[in-house]
């Protein structure tokens, strides 16, 4: 048989219009058995792996599936009360200004679906680049199908680019029919915001042991308070006795018709040197709370809504029980309660599966980030505020072991003025490799991720974590703590194997910002009380925060010697030099990924999808 290589081609040349012509045949044939098929029966839960609910009383779910091939994401969207309409997004942080949206309306005859943008006003506008691509859209007993595609970058300048991290999503329901989309008012839709992980990592699942066993850690039948934020805590228990195990994989339990309420939640192992903790099932921030619950922060599983089962890599587990490790544990949940239910009964928490056989290696958690400290400070009025923390080659060298460790899962963490965080791998001056980041943070969506890929740490490199802040809001300044109006830039990296080496943070040098103070006292006006019994806090408080103090505090943090804390389990440093440590040097900074833009498809009309739907509302 002759190689089709080796045969000249004598195919006639195929004009541009009739290429054009055939593939907009293909697309409308694909589109047209795509709607078909939808017509018999509902995709498959496998087809949409993840899933979420949209507004509170879960009249809207979204569930999707990322293509990293393609460089797309595939959306699902139940709208099971179909009014006039819908508005679905994306936005910076969930506001519908400068939103990027898809747009289902109805003028009360015929029925619509466009790619739309909105302006600083909140004004829409429809999008001369249509890439919300519309595949098709049925009707089922249980409301509205409708399935389109968006493509992570599409350098459209009116598009948002999804990217890794957090996405705020946002919704808004159309409750009359539209001439046109220009008369969609945007400020007088119901609507909300839901804020999820969109590009989940393409993780393989390890296979699970036979002798696997599972515990739940949920909350009594607790009545859900009727208010819009309340965080829940709950003791429990492990048995008398119990032997050492390994954690092996953890999921969310959630009670049905709860999935729109149930914000997050964490399970927390309580500190081993108390040999009893006081029971309790009440609201975190009561009076009535034991303060001995405070104790109770070792993180050994956290999930938030639109979060999958996390699974620990087939080598490692998290250690539970044995000697060395307490029997009590806490459970928070985080109701979110916008249309203030009255009554709602809850049992959610988190299933643990665990084994007795022990794989090779025990999983760890180190801090890294910033010491919790007021010596580390941000002025009021800030738009984008930076500040840094640092696990230095020094650290690293003497802590980790020769083989290195693996990172293979993060969870972000700031106070409610954080917006941004991001660490980077650092190894011989040079940044290698971004571990986790979010650009887009919020301090009310926080989960453990896993990672794309494993990030190898080895004794000497540096570790560097950087948060962005956001004071525009606030008068005074904003310093280090534990406070909810003060600040945090933590990573809690999970890794294997284990090391003593559980806590590796920094602090500017207090000496330094002393001089700080000092220097502001010489060249201002209102004087700074630098008198002993003055707190870091008050002196803060004191400043008047001109622009020659903001720009000299920004360049103290950026060249000023820290504190570096190397610490053990037990809150103890490894022994060396610590204070006044030079700052890292780095010589070459990472490159900015930039927008992968797909194909061109050439010009298209900036004009709606008419949808054979009639009248939406029935």
């Amino acid at each position: 048989m002759q190689s089709s290589r080796s045969k000249p081609c004598s195919c006639p040349s195929l004009k541009l219009r009739e290429v054009a012509s055939m593939y907009f045949t293909m697309v409308a044939a694909f589109l047209v058995i795509l709607v078909v098929a939808l017509q018999g029966s509902a995709p498959r839960q496998s087809d949409f792996p993840y899933k979420v609910p949209l507004d509170p009383q879960g009249l809207l779910e979204l569930s999707w599936n990322v293509s990293y091939p393609e460089q797309a994401v595939h959306f699902q969207l139940l709208i099971r009360e179909l009014q006039f309409g819908l508005l679905f997004g994306m936005s910076d942080r969930g506001e519908f200004e400068n939103a990027d949206l898809a747009v289902l309306w109805s003028d009360g005859h015929n029925s619509y679906f466009g790619d739309a943008w909105s302006d600083a006003k909140g004004q829409l506008h429809m999008d001369s680049q249509q890439d919300y691509q519309l595949l098709g859209a049925r009707r089922a007993p249980e409301g509205l199908y409708l399935l389109f595609r968006r493509a992570f970058s599409t350098c459209d300048p009116k598009d948002y680019l999804i990217e890794d991290g957090t996405v705020h999503l946002i919704y808004g329901i159309l409750e009359k029919p539209v001439r046109s989309l220009q008369a969609i008012n945007i400020s007088a839709l119901h609507g909300g915001l839901q804020r999820v992980q969109l590009l989940k990592p393409n993780i393989s699942i390890p296979e699970l042991p036979r002798d696997m066993k599972t515990m739940e850690i949920t909350a009594p039948d607790v009545v859900i308070p009727s208010q819009e934020t309340t965080y829940w805590c709950y003791m429990a228990e492990l048995p008398e006795g119990f032997p050492k195990h390994h954690i092996i994989m953890y999921e969310p339990v959630v009670t049905a018709g709860n999935e729109a309420l149930v914000h997050h939640m964490e399970v927390f192992q309580c500190a081993a040197q108390f040999d009893s903790f006081p029971r309790y099932n009440g609201p975190c921030d009561s009076k009535m709370k034991p303060d001995r619950l405070n104790y109770c922060r070792h993180v050994l599983a956290a999930w938030a809504m639109g979060a999958q089962a996390f699974y620990y890599p087939e080598e490692a587990g998290l250690a539970f029980g044995g000697p060395g490790s307490s029997r009590y544990l806490r459970l928070e949940i985080h109701y979110h309660n916008p249309l203030v239910f009255k009554g709602r009964r809850d049992s959610s928490g988190i299933r643990l599966y665990y084994t007795a056989t022990l794989r090779p290696y025990d999983a760890g958690i180190m801090e890294l980030g910033l010491v919790y400290t007021p010596v580390m400070a941000i002025p009021p009025g800030e738009d984008s505020f930076v500040l840094t923390g640092y696990c230095t080659d020094k650290c690293t060298q003497l802590a980790l072991p020769a083989a290195g460790i693996r990172i293979f899962a993060s969870q972000l963490h700031t106070h409610l003025a954080g917006r941004k965080v991001v660490t980077v791998l650092s190894r011989d001056g040079r940044e290698r490799q971004v571990v986790n980041a979010d650009g887009h943070y919020s301090p009310h969506f926080q989960e453990i991720r896993m990672l794309k890929e494993v990030v190898a740490v080895f004794p000497g490199d540096e570790l560097i974590t950087t948060c962005t802040y956001n004071t525009e809001d606030r008068s005074r300044a904003t310093v280090g703590g534990f406070g909810i109006l003060e600040e945090m830039c933590v990573n809690y990296v999970h890794y294997y194997p284990q090391t003593q080496l559980e806590l590796c943070k920094s602090a500017v040098d207090p000496g330094y910002l002393h001089r700080y103070f000092n220097l502001v006292n010489r060249f201002n006006d209102e004087e700074i009380c630098m008198c002993p019994q003055v707190s870091v806090p008050q002196q803060f408080y004191s400043i008047p925060w001109n622009t020659f103090n903001r720009d000299v505090l920004k360049s103290l943090y950026g060249f000023a010697p820290i504190s570096m804390h190397c610490n053990k389990s037990s809150a103890v440093r490894f022994p060396g030099e610590w204070e006044k440590q030079p700052l890292p040097s780095i010589t070459e900074r990472l490159r900015e990924p930039g927008p992968r833009c797909p194909p061109a498809p050439g010009p298209q009309p900036a004009a709606p999808a008419p949808l054979p739907l009639g009248q939406l509302r029935r």
